[in-house]
């Protein structure tokens, strides 16, 4: 009988490196390939560009692979004590940096199990992280950036997404990221075009004053340079008969969502609340614009998600209940439930109970006003998708207000040029394409 041997990978961009270790580990008997899935993947690095069903297809055309199974956790070690190998196969660029806890765990469990871990020589010259860079700076297509939220919903615990109003903040929000101690890497997964950041950044107020085809023209710019997804504000999506066109635009741009709120007439913002007049559409009204809207619609991968103002405009949570199932029944994507209260806790109450009923449809937050709340407690409520809705924006403006007054202090820029801003020269290295 042959010995068992497991290698784990993640199989995105297939290279040299990765044939010469299958090679090496079919060497030693029956090679079982622990295939990452989006899961696993998706707290430690960005999702792959290929689904996993897709990079199952290849990996098991591989001569020397005898099965490839899902490795759900990041750690290798549940697949190992599942599966028992008598040898796993790695190279040996774990033995230092930020993997090197992992190393350790397998050689505690393959002692346990008493198996052996076989380490391979790094080949040298190329890896995936390299290669994966190079194809990011390549761009990506509308049809993959639209898919990419759906996988990301079911692969993470909580999606995060942050606000983008020109290319320059896509361009923060598709590469800010941080390394946490425990090897995850931290970043945006996607932008929120804010109808709000949108109209306060042309000087006009949030009353729906700039049409379709201005901001989508502005959005473009960040089009062009990020190939994360994009949640679009649709504010109240505006006559049935003219949401259904924007449907088939943002769809046709590579949008992946489209989110409109439950409100007729002039808009307000919702955080006024009660301050402003807050007329909801009726449940019959809204169910009928999220029909035609998914009626329009070419794909399955585009999502077209309901706002429910309840809340806002000093509705109870049943309120917010009642219309949640009747617009998941008329074919909505997902939820969003907006509160202006501090506290949190009315939002908290509406996903739980939903979550009572509805185990599936996704539950979007905008944690403006009760920002105390972590991503982790949010995911805990039952919330799939948190959008971070104006803060770049609004930490933009009181540092270039502050910069300005500098100025005018003084009667010169050194002042202003040494607090508020960053070199020139870091400006000319942050656009891509800038200094060849």
């Amino acid at each position: 009988m042959n010995k068992k041997v497991y290698l784990g990978m993640i199989a995105d961009i297939m290279h040299p490196g990765l044939i010469n270790i299958i090679n090496e580990g079919a060497k030693h008997g029956d090679l079982t390939i622990g295939l990452f899935t989006d899961k696993a993947i998706a707290t430690h690095k960005r999702l792959p560009y290929l689904t996993y069903e897709q990079r199952k297809t290849v990996v098991e055309h591989i001569n020397g692979v005898a099965e490839v199974v899902p490795q759900d956790e990041w750690s290798y070690v549940p697949n190992l004590m599942k599966y028992r190998p008598d040898y796993i196969i790695h190279g040996d660029d774990w033995k230092e940096g930020a993997e090197k806890y992992l190393r350790d765990e397998v050689f505690e469990a393959m002692r346990k199990i008493g198996g052996e871990v076989i380490e391979i020589p790094y080949t040298q010259g190329i890896t995936s992280s390299g290669l994966a860079s190079e194809f990011e700076a390549l761009g990506t297509t509308p049809q993959a950036r639209m898919k990419s939220l759906r996988r990301l919903i079911s692969a993470k615990p909580i999606v995060r997404i942050m606000e983008s109003h020109c290319g320059l903040t896509g361009l923060i929000i598709e590469h800010t990221k941080i390394q946490t101690p425990q090897d995850e890497t931290r970043e945006f997964d996607g932008m929120w075009a804010s109808s709000l950041t949108d109209s306060t950044s042309k000087g006009k107020p949030d009353i729906e004053a700039v049409d379709l085809t201005t901001r989508l023209h502005d959005l473009n710019d960040s089009l062009e340079v990020t190939t994360k997804p994009v949640i679009y504000d649709g504010d109240t999506g505006g006559k049935v008969e003219h949401f259904v066109f924007t449907v088939r635009t943002l769809e046709r741009l590579g949008i992946s969502a489209v989110i409109i709120e439950d409100k007729v007439g002039l808009k307000q913002n919702s955080l006024f609340g009660t301050d402003a007049v807050q007329t909801q559409d009726t449940i019959e009204g809204f169910c009928h614009k999220i029909r035609s809207g998914k009626e329009a619609q070419v794909t399955n991968d585009f999502m077209i998600i309901a706002r429910i103002e309840s809340l806002i405009a000093g509705k109870p949570v049943d309120d917010a209940l009642e219309r949640a199932f009747a617009y998941v029944e008329a074919g909505a994507d997902g939820i969003m439930i907006h509160s202006k209260n501090k506290d949190g806790l009315d939002i908290k109450e509406f996903c739980q109970r939903f979550r009572q009923k509805d185990a599936h449809t996704p539950i979007v937050a905008v944690p403006t006003t009760y920002s105390q709340y972590t991503e982790e407690e949010l995911a805990e409520w039952g919330i799939n998708i948190v959008i971070y809705a104006n803060h770049m924006l609004r930490s933009a403006y009181p540092a270039m207000v502050k910069c300005a007054e500098s100025i005018l202090e003084h009667h010169r820029c050194q002042e202003a040029s040494a607090e508020y801003c960053m070199p020139i020269k870091e400006i000319l290295n942050l656009i891509p394409g800038t200094k060849k």
